[in-house]
């Protein structure tokens, strides 16, 4: 018997049609929950693996956030591809540092 694989997405995907055709596939839809109109439930919900998912993602889409706000990337101001992946790369280097020195931080404090 095949096992169910899983997939987390945010609340953009937290829809009855996404969550139908997810479960076709035999894949558990691992959305971020809605206040109204939630296209989940218990049977996804109430497992510890829906638990573990929604603080994964949490941690992925950290630095995304950090790059969009602090980093400049909400709004770019160069065109073309080679100048946006520069860009791009810049600001990821930029995040690993901010990282690096908060990690170093909590190793070693003062």
């Amino acid at each position: 018997m095949q096992r169910w694989a899983t997939v987390g997405a945010d609340k953009g995907y937290n829809t009855k049609n996404f969550v139908k055709k997810t479960r076709s596939l035999r894949i558990t839809p691992h959305v971020a929950e809605k206040r109204k109109h939630n296209a989940i439930d218990q049977r996804t919900t109430g497992w510890e693996g829906y638990a573990t998912s929604q603080r994964r993602r949490k941690i992925v889409e950290e630095p995304f956030g950090w790059m969009k706000v602090t980093g400049g990337l909400r709004k770019l101001r160069h065109r073309g591809e080679e100048k946006v992946r520069a860009v791009f790369a810049f600001t990821c280097a930029c995040f690993n540092l901010v990282r690096l020195k908060n990690l170093e931080a909590k190793l070693c404090p003062a």
